[in-house]
């Protein structure tokens, strides 16, 4: 192999790396919405009920540096709305929630209804305005079909 192929190879994966980091970065952030095929128990999660009409279930670490303004953030989004409940779980000693939620970094916040159907995912810290934007989603009023 000659200088200029290697050097061609190793410019191929650094474009690929990039690529790949930027997109990655792009996804974390946005909401995904859910299947709601399941409905979260709040027992599981070491919480005796969830919120009346939404739950932010919020899953930390210890080690996360951005979970506590997260948990800033939900906590007074919560505390603004009837019926809306922030529910933060530490997942350091409970590798086995982790893995059920897939929840691969932290900090990941959920969007659950009043039933504690999971609607929305956050992977990263979510900004202030699509917290909002997804629970209000979540909390207008069904209109029959």
């Amino acid at each position: 192999m000659t200088v200029v192929d290697a050097l061609l190879v190793l410019s191929a994966l650094l474009a690929a790396t990039v690529g790949v980091g930027l997109f990655l970065r792009w996804q974390q952030n946005r909401p995904r919405r859910r299947n709601p095929d399941e409905i979260v128990d709040p027992r599981r999660l070491g919480a005796t009920a969830l919120g009346e009409r939404a739950t932010l279930l919020q899953f930390s670490t210890q080690t996360c540096g951005r979970c506590p303004g997260v948990h800033r953030t939900l906590g007074e989004i919560a505390r603004e709305r009837a019926g809306v409940l922030h529910l933060d779980v530490d997942l350091t000693d409970r590798p086995d929630i982790a893995q059920h939620f897939h929840v691969l970094q932290t900090p990941t916040t959920f969007v659950l209804d009043g039933r504690g159907t999971i609607h929305t995912r956050f992977g990263g810290a979510p900004s202030r305005g699509v917290v909002e934007l997804e629970l209000d989603r979540v909390l207008a009023p069904r209109v029959p079909a």
